[in-house]
């Protein structure tokens, strides 16, 4: 799976009603498309290193993104996405090695016997 970085993440309105969290990677171009789409309330932030969407998304809580309408997008899209990153993790249950040497016990008596009957 490949991940995407982007350097413009956000909120942004759709006519319909519906808030969205946004990426891109031009910042006024992508601003012009959402408003040409209709949208209102655009919320968009340049990130300070070119970020994939979970990380974007982490940034943008804790930089404070969270209240309202634009608040939940953001924290819905990040419980999606980390749930998707969690999803590609492997657990593993560790297990004690299985001995391969014989648990039966040899007295000193069988170990004489198999020495005296052992050709010379």
């Amino acid at each position: 799976m490949t991940d995407k970085l982007f350097t413009v993440a956000g909120t942004a309105t759709n006519a319909d009603g519906t808030t969205k969290a946004r990426f891109a990677n031009d910042l006024v171009a992508r601003i012009k498309i959402l408003n040409k789409a209709g949208c209102t309330n655009i919320n968009l932030v340049e990130l300070p290193e070119p970020m994939t969407k979970l990380q974007a998304l982490q940034y943008l809580t804790a930089q404070g993104h969270t209240e309202g309408d634009a608040g939940y997008a953001v924290s819905a899209k990040l419980a999606e996405k980390s749930k998707v990153a969690k999803k590609g993790e492997i657990k593993v249950k560790a297990q004690a090695p299985k001995s391969k040497t014989s648990t039966k016990s040899v007295t000193p008596q069988q170990i004489l016997a198999a020495v005296a009957d052992a050709p010379l």
